[in-house]
């Protein structure tokens, strides 16, 4: 398997634009309320910027790693994913109402996070071993659903959002497989019934739905943050209010810096702003899914379509939920909204894209 090509400097620069973004808005997004906690405006920007900082290492470990190296740690790594999950209820900690992380000294990770890349390299591994001839019969198709369903499912009762990122990841790799439709038909009214009974079994998603329906109903209660989002963004218009001007980070938007860092973007920086950042997320799509289609080895674009699906669909839920189009979910915007594991994650599985665009027939 010899190499043909340098990375992709191009799928490189967008991410690096992007993460410089985002280390603009979490100094602007976060100052008042670090300054407010910690007598230091600059706390979370420090914070985000030694996350970017070491995110490079895992980037350029995964940029120059063994393929098949990786393919043999796929296995012990999705076991050991799936131990993490399931002892987060019992080891993991209470944020905001939620048992997404473990603490680690002054640090948290989630493991949700982690699984997501590995799942996808396990998938890929999973559909090229199987092949296209089985996995159009029901019972390997079935199989591949149990297999599918594995993770999002220890993960769909802390972290609904992040399991939709996965498991629409894995649906898109399926489509690419060239499954029959009407197995993704089945699948997609399955998928769907599932999610509305999860929904249906906490009062609290039910809540965040009657909200999302009508966040005005209630805009100082279940509505609130989606009522001060759409206030963001609205009073951005055209050109923004400016940068490090925002009115809702007055602690009026309750998570700017995290999960509502796209509402000050549109605020601060208007709708061109809001726009030029969707257009970076949208070339990032279009670049991994020209270098998945530029492998000639089927693991490799299995994965690296996997990827930039993943990417790509927790971007869009994200700014979504930011502009009342999904309900709230708790997904980062990646590569800008603040958080270590996230971001470290997110780089390294760049890092893994580039690898592959080595191998891209030109």
């Amino acid at each position: 398997m010899d190499k043909k090509n340098q990375p992709d400097l191009v799928l490189f620069l967008i991410t690096l634009v992007l993460l410089i973004i985002g280390l603009i808005m979490v100094l602007s997004a976060s100052s008042y309320e670090a300054m407010l906690d910690y007598d230091d405006a600059l706390h979370f920007f420090k914070r985000q910027a030694a996350f970017m900082a070491m995110g490079f290492i895992p980037m350029f470990i995964m940029m120059n790693i063994n393929i098949d190296f990786v393919k043999r740690l796929a296995f012990p790594g999705l076991a050991i994913s799936i131990v993490l999950l399931l002892l987060l209820p019992v080891f993991g900690v209470d944020v905001n109402g939620a048992v997404r992380w473990y603490r680690i000294g002054p640090l948290q990770f989630g493991p949700a996070e982690m699984a997501k890349p590995i799942v996808i390299v396990f998938f890929a591994m999973w559909l090229t071993a199987l092949g296209k001839k089985n996995l159009r019969t029901f019972k390997g198709f079935f199989i591949t659903l149990l297999i599918l369903a594995v993770v999002p499912v220890l993960i769909i009762g802390e972290d609904l959002g992040t399991a939709v990122c996965i498991a629409g990841a894995m649906f898109c790799m399926l489509i690419v497989a060239e499954v029959p439709v009407s197995y993704l038909i089945g699948l997609a009214c399955t998928a769907a019934a599932g999610v509305a009974a999860m929904i249906v079994a906490e009062p609290y998603r039910v809540q965040r739905i009657l909200a999302f329906l009508d966040p005005f109903a209630d805009p100082l209660g279940k509505g609130y943050q989606v009522v001060q989002s759409l206030y963001a963004i609205g009073s951005g218009s055209m050109f923004g209010v400016g940068l490090g001007a925002s009115r809702q980070k007055l602690m009026h938007l309750p998570e700017m810096h995290t999960d509502f860092i796209f509402s000050i973007i549109g605020e601060e920086l208007g709708f061109l702003g809001a726009a030029f950042v969707i257009l970076l997320f949208a070339a990032f799509i279009w670049r991994g899914f020209l270098l998945s289609s530029q492998l000639e080895d089927r693991f490799m674009a299995f994965t690296a379509f996997g990827l930039t699906a993943s990417i790509g669909i927790q971007a869009m839920i994200n700014i979504g939920v930011a502009v009342g189009a999904f309900p709230v979910t708790g997904i980062p915007l990646p590569f800008i909204s603040y958080g270590g594991s996230s971001l470290i994650f997110m780089m390294a599985t760049v890092g893994f894209l580039l690898n592959l665009s080595k191998y891209a027939k030109k």
